[in-house]
């Protein structure tokens, strides 16, 4: 968000206002609708210190308090706005009711503003846009989805299904990593307590050598210098450093796009990460295509419900390509993101008026490969599980082995 100020002459006197917004426009139509008095200029101005600490303190803490909506309960809730949407029950009366009978807090607090939202005037989905962190890019592109064909309880049904199928693979994925994760927690506690109580043990005894320590032994030594006299300050600085970090993530894009970068280069979630957004876009694309959608419009909603910024930017140049007037396989190819099967698949849809179908075979090619990912998770993480608890055990035993094979050399004196 930018920061703006507006000149307002208001009783003969010049007044400015001082307002964020995304763009000028978007300024320009902030101060008309409400600021009173005569608008004389609008300009974007350096945001001063005291302004930038409160819009810091403001944003720290909404991000705290910010809570997503539990799955079961969100699943829940669309199951009921889709049956109760299909009785003709306006959207209005169904979110109210919807809100009034939920025990989840957040999903409570968002249906309600829905509601008002809604009686104001408003669309659902550009209420929806208000909660996006809370509801998720993919509820907000399957309602512009229901909008847009005019059936908006198949496509919450659809959206149900869809959330289903993700916590599903979330379920998937923490099955996986149980076993890993508890192997790890039990080394890190085990390191823990061996650099903490058993590493003073031989301090004493390697400061009584008076010799060069060897590599592995200082670094043992300095951990445990690090544990033992700075252990809840360093925690801290931990829980700072993520907090800051995450804060830094949600607030500017740039850092958001290089995180998202780097994901896109890590071993194995680059794959979970590629292959689960493939597999929504060419969903929900397949869904507006068959519904008769304009391609370019299309791809604009699908598009929007992606949250891996690089991926979106790859994405949007298809969108350009079309609107130029070249063919959608043309602009998938040139992303670099799609096998030479899936262009040529997409190719003969167009070639063939079956453009809907056969991205939706390619979504469930998509579905397939990332099925196959998460069945297969927990084979591929053991090589990086047995990596680091190797280091370790090395570590700890060089660390304290290799001065004691120095002492009993010294002592047979050789």
């Amino acid at each position: 968000m930018k920061y703006f100020a507006a000149t307002v002459l208001k009783k003969g006197k010049k007044e400015k206002i001082f307002f964020y917004a995304a763009d000028r426009k978007e300024a320009s139509i902030y101060t008309k609708n409400k600021v009173t008095g005569i608008i004389i200029k609008i300009a974007e101005e350096q945001e001063p210190l005291d302004a930038q600490f409160n819009r810091f303190k403001t944003n720290l803490l909404q991000n705290i308090r910010k809570k997503k909506i539990k799955p079961d309960a969100l699943i829940a809730a669309i199951r009921q706005l889709a049956v109760m949407t299909n009785a003709g029950i306006s959207i209005h009366d169904s979110i109210g009711e919807i809100a009034s009978a939920t025990e989840d807090t957040a999903l409570k607090t968002v249906f309600g503003k829905l509601a008002d939202d809604i009686n104001a005037g408003h669309s659902l989905s550009a209420s929806m846009n208000n909660f996006r962190f809370e509801l998720g890019n993919l509820t907000i592109a399957m309602v512009q989805l229901g909008e847009k064909t005019g059936n908006l309880d198949e496509a919450l049904y659809s959206l149900a299904d869809m959330l289903e199928e993700i916590r599903a693979n979330i379920i998937k994925f923490k099955k996986a990593m149980a076993y890993p994760r508890n192997v790890m927690i039990a080394m890190a506690i085990a390191f823990t307590v061996l650099i903490s109580y058993v590493v003073p043990q031989f301090k004493s005894i390697f400061e009584e050598l008076h010799a060069e320590l060897p590599l592995p032994t200082r670094i043992l030594l300095t951990l445990e210098y690090l544990f033992n006299n700075y252990g809840p300050y360093v925690l801290a600085a931990i829980f700072i450093a993520i907090s800051t970090f995450k804060y830094m993530i949600n607030n500017y894009t740039h850092i958001r796009y290089g995180w998202h970068q780097f994901l896109l280069k890590t071993y194995l979630i680059k794959n979970i990460i590629k292959y689960s957004t493939l597999s929504r876009f060419t969903l929900v694309f397949s869904e507006l295509i068959r519904a008769g959608i304009p391609i370019a419009e299309a791809l604009d909603t699908s598009i929007d419900m992606i949250d891996s910024l690089p991926l979106k930017a790859k994405l949007l140049s298809v969108r350009r390509t079309v609107e130029k007037g070249g063919t959608l396989n043309k602009g998938l190819k040139e992303t670099g993101l799609f096998e030479n099967m899936i262009i040529q698949m997409v190719s003969a849809g167009e070639d063939s008026g079956t453009l809907d179908t056969m991205i939706k075979k390619v979504a469930e090619y998509y579905k397939m490969r990332f099925d196959a990912i998460i069945d297969g998770l927990s084979g591929a993480i053991e090589p990086i599980m047995l990596l680091i608890i190797a280091s370790m055990v090395i570590l700890l035993a060089l660390g304290i082995f290799l001065p004691m094979w120095d002492m009993g050399n010294a002592v047979q004196g050789r």
